[in-house]
């Protein structure tokens, strides 16, 4: 296996100006690529659970992939998320093959590019969300001092900058969620990955959530989200629909919006971080 020391392959970025066109995104690499993909568990009978998958996700994509249980959604977010290895095909990340990394270089690519958002929470309970936010970068070598400001400013971005000091015990089922998008982003991610983000909330609390997501994408944040909720799907600019392990409708990417009279575009540009040993 090569290093990602060989690969010539540089990162993107997270976030982008809102005024990218759908045309600038298709000359921009790909933040995520599948070609091909199939996984099968060694079961007996073994289990298809991936066939023939192909996907592109581009810079400042909001996409949902939505499916019925059984349909190949999770085992397809966790190659996305380089949690597993595909048995045929191949998954490209920010350009990387996945396949041709060491175990070390795709735990720093891991680390570094993706950015998770589960049902669950994954909160310590015993930490303030400063904190919880701030751990997202323990294993991307950045400082303390730094890490706890750019935790401030993820918890800014979601609403959360004046309850730096709660603990998770404290706070609404949204508001956690909040906080674990926050930790999604503080690391500046290619990528966030939120696997049912609403699963484990009210209809309003949940809508709020999606709202936020929304924002994110406003601001150039790239997302797949993971659902078998079509209500859910139907609102977002794309939609990747599987069933039995296969992609079996992928909608075309909205047009983009027309720019404002007065010409503004947010001015958010932030690069992800290198690990050492990463291009």
């Amino acid at each position: 296996m090569t290093s990602a020391n060989d690969t010539a392959a540089t990162a993107t970025t997270t976030f982008r100006p809102s005024g990218l066109t759908t045309d600038d995104a298709r000359n921009v690499l790909p933040v995520l690529q599948l070609d091909d993909v199939t996984k099968t568990y060694p079961t007996s009978p073994p289990v298809h659970a991936l066939r023939a998958v192909s996907l592109t996700v581009r810079p400042g994509e909001l996409v949902a992939i939505v499916g019925p249980s059984g349909s190949g959604k999770t085992t397809l977010l966790h190659l996305m998320g380089t949690l597993d290895r595909p048995s045929s095909g191949t998954v490209r990340l920010t350009g990387l093959d996945v396949a041709t990394m060491v175990d070390d270089d795709l735990a720093a690519l891991r680390a570094t590019r993706i950015g998770f958002v589960f049902q669950q929470f994954f909160l310590a309970e015993h930490e303030t969300i400063l904190d919880n936010v701030a751990d997202g970068l323990l294993y991307a070598g950045v400082r303390q001092a730094e890490r706890r400001q750019r935790a401030r400013e993820a918890l800014e971005l979601v609403d959360l900058g004046s309850r730096l000091r709660a603990r998770p015990t404290q706070l609404s089922g949204g508001q956690r969620q909040r906080v674990a998008i926050a930790r999604a982003l503080v690391g500046q991610p290619a990528i966030v990955l939120a696997d049912e983000p609403t699963g484990n909330l009210d209809q309003a609390t949940g809508g709020a959530i999606l709202s936020l997501l929304d924002q994110l994408h406003d601001r150039g944040v790239t997302i797949v989200l993971i659902t078998h909720d079509r209500g859910i799907a139907e609102r977002m600019p794309r939609r990747v629909e599987m069933l039995d392990g296969r992609i079996v409708a992928d909608t075309p990417v909205a047009p983009p919006q027309p720019a404002s009279l007065n010409g503004d575009t947010p001015a958010l540009h932030a690069t992800p971080p290198t690990p050492r040993g990463m291009p």
